[in-house]
């Protein structure tokens, strides 16, 4: 593919203004006032602590809806939360579902369930019911969104904070999963480009079906995480790479991260796209990120599919990739 040289597209310029979205949550948060937790909101039940979640699937929605296939946006659903509850040590017990739309359509509202269903039972957790709102002069199509519960002695639950010293471990994403499709949708159509224009790398027939890849779910590794001396972890979405701040103001030094899907070199190329704005948006290939000290890194990574990809010093950026983020 050949590098598009018309207008070089930003993820504000798409229309998500990331700091502008920070400083509305920032607002929201207070007033209404503290809150435990950073990934989920908790409280103390009996000896253990109840966690709560929630999130949606955002702008993937109108790719679904241009292809006609909602088969996979109830996973992204329940991966945007049950990751979350990960990222804090949780383990996710219940999910409930909102689904606003337009007006009713049963082949859809099928679709989506099965997808829901798919999520949930990778996680092995209950789905426990849900609420369906018509809403013709609100919504526009259609809105997935939902809550997620979860469990967690005092014990499971990560302090939250790195340690200058920490290594840092990664794990794969499966692709664009569900944050930064603003700017992606954007660069796929821009100059006439369709989402049923052949893919140009391997594993898709067509841009539409590389775009809706189902986030990845990290239920899997909190065995192997609760079983380590695990600091925090950061589940890379909105913001992409500038989610490991969560863990604190250091400086991450990334020196082996995976490498970014084809469907981010499309997206980059596609819509000019600048290798900071691509960090600042996706995940480019990395989903999951722990910070635990260096003797329990090695131990987790080969307990999983994981690797160690860098380390914490002093500072304030995350730096990747030769960019200083």
């Amino acid at each position: 593919m050949s590098e598009d040289s018309g207008e070089e597209l930003t993820y504000a310029a798409a229309g998500v203004d990331i700091e502008a979205s920070e400083a509305a949550t920032a607002a929201l948060v207070g007033a209404v006032g503290d809150f435990e937790g950073d990934y989920a909101g908790m409280i103390e039940v009996g000896d253990r602590y109840l966690a709560l979640a929630t999130d949606g699937v955002g702008t993937k929605l109108l790719v679904a809806k241009a292809l006609g296939d909602y088969s996979t946006v109830g996973i992204d659903c329940i991966a945007m939360n049950v990751n979350d509850l990960v990222a804090a040590g949780v383990s996710p017990v219940a999910f409930v579902d909102y689904l606003a739309v337009d007006e009713p359509d049963e082949a859809f509202a099928e679709q989506v369930g099965e997808g829901l269903q798919r999520g949930a039972a990778e996680v092995g957790m209950a789905l426990v019911g849900g609420e369906t709102a018509v809403m013709p002069e609100v919504v526009k199509g259609l809105d997935l969104a939902g809550t997620c519960a979860g469990l967690a002695t005092d014990d499971e639950v990560f302090p939250g904070e790195a340690a200058v010293g920490d290594a840092l471990v990664g794990w794969a994403s499966s692709g664009i999963h569900s944050n930064g499709l603003t700017l992606a949708r954007e660069a796929a159509t821009r100059d006439s480009g369709s989402y049923t224009d052949p893919f140009p790398g391997d594993g898709y027939d067509t841009v539409g079906e590389a775009l809706l890849e189902p986030t990845r779910l990290y239920a899997n590794l909190l065995p192997a995480l609760h079983d380590a001396d695990t600091h925090a972890c950061a589940h890379v979405t909105g913001g992409g790479w500038t989610n490991l701040s969560r863990m604190g103001e250091f400086a991450y030094e990334i020196t082996d991260p995976y490498d970014p899907q084809p469907v981010f070199e499309f997206v980059r190329e596609r819509g000019n796209v600048a290798a900071a704005e691509m960090h600042r948006t996706f995940n480019m290939g990395t989903g999951f990120v722990a910070a635990l000290p260096e003797a329990d890194a090695e131990r987790v990574a080969s307990a999983t599919d994981g690797r160690v990809i860098g380390r914490i010093r002093e500072g304030d950026a995350v730096e990747i990739r030769g960019l200083s983020l």
